[in-house]
């Protein structure tokens, strides 16, 4: 076994960064525990002037990851954005058992190739898009020990890819998080940042929204910003919807909001889904922890269940007409397609 199969096989240490389409080179670099512990996001924001890297041609990677014998054993966390998803993570990831990485930005490229052909240069057959896919999961799958499982939290729109992924031979478990039509657009209307980043993502969850249902149904300039908020949990919501039907009872829904309401409960079911036992008091010990108290992506900020549903309240306030346009969106859409019913069906769900 040569010296890359040794290190990619004995740990993460070596995380995949950036894989280059035109070069066909994947970018490592090196990252300790406590830098996974740290980072909100793995993408340049967990770049710093000492990190170290290399950049080595795909075919040198894949003959090292055939001999390190890899297998993909990673479980995710889906979503739709602004749900909670990284709170999740965190918590799950207080748990020795659990490898928690967020947000790998690799992960966003096979989804933007898969999922917008148009917007990207064709240079890989299906086989190649395949196995570099397969042995990228088999990279993100590794953890520091042997007993933890590795837990992916994607970014949203990788759950375009959601049930390809979730039918991958290791048979993973999925978290499938969400909250509400009328939760979420109280969520994304109630902060500038999020208003801002719908209205970047709406023309590419436009297109993905419009080839689910097979047609050209609805265009950019027609939508209020309620509408197209309303477009962007279809979108999303609905990817979830066709990877739970390839997953079963592998994928555990999780409403945010009914989450925060019973936040034990909750996280004890998704511990059990994942096939952990978590202790009563290792439950206690991760919902006394600071996690519930900060800004999740951003932990030096306060932040808790009542600040943000001051902000919720806030925003209906302020934005009564583009919810209530959102939402009449939303149902006007769900009589005519079937996925944006699917979405609406899959957001109704019991108490575990």
């Amino acid at each position: 076994m040569d010296g890359l199969a040794e290190s990619l096989g004995r740990s993460p240490e070596l995380f995949p960064y950036v894989l280059d389409v035109g070069k066909d080179t994947l970018s490592l670099i090196r990252l300790t525990q406590s830098d996974y512990q740290k980072a909100s996001f793995l993408d340049a924001r967990i770049l710093t002037p000492r990190t170290i890297g290399r950049t080595l041609p795909w075919r040198q990677i894949a003959v090292s990851l055939e001999a390190a014998k890899l297998a993909q054993t990673c479980n995710f966390i889906f979503h739709i954005g602004h749900v909670g998803s990284t709170l999740l993570s965190r918590l799950l990831g207080a748990h020795r058992r659990v490898f928690a990485l967020r947000e790998p930005q690799i992960l966003r490229l096979f989804a933007q190739i898969r999922s917008e052909p148009e917007t990207q240069a064709r240079v890989w057959s299906e086989s190649d898009f395949d196995q570099r896919f397969d042995g990228c999961l088999k990279l993100l799958s590794r953890t520091f020990d042997g007993d933890q499982i590795a837990l992916v939290k994607a970014t949203s729109f990788v759950s375009e890819l959601a049930a390809a992924m979730l039918a991958g031979p290791s048979l993973p478990k999925a978290l499938m998080m969400f909250v509400s039509p009328e939760s979420y657009l109280a969520a994304i209307l109630g902060g500038p940042n999020s208003r801002q980043e719908a209205k970047t993502l709406t023309p590419s969850r436009l297109r993905r929204l419009n080839r689910r249902v097979d047609r050209d149904a609805w265009r950019l300039a027609s939508l209020s910003e309620g509408e197209a908020i309303a477009l962007g949990w279809a979108c999303e919501m609905s990817a979830l919807a066709e990877a739970a039907r390839v997953a079963g009872k592998r994928a555990l829904r999780i409403d945010f909001d009914r989450f925060l309401d019973d936040p034990k409960t909750h996280l004890a079911a998704a511990f059990r889904h994942l096939d952990i036992d978590a202790s009563e008091r290792e439950l206690r010990e991760i919902l006394q922890g600071p996690e519930l108290q900060r800004y999740s992506k951003e932990p030096e900020h306060a932040y808790d269940t009542t600040l943000r549903n001051a902000v919720l309240n806030e925003a209906r306030a302020t934005h009564t007409g583009e919810i209530a346009r959102g939402l009449a969106w939303l149902e006007k859409a769900a009589v005519e397609f079937e996925p944006v019913r699917d979405a609406m069906n899959y957001a109704i769900v019991s108490t575990p």
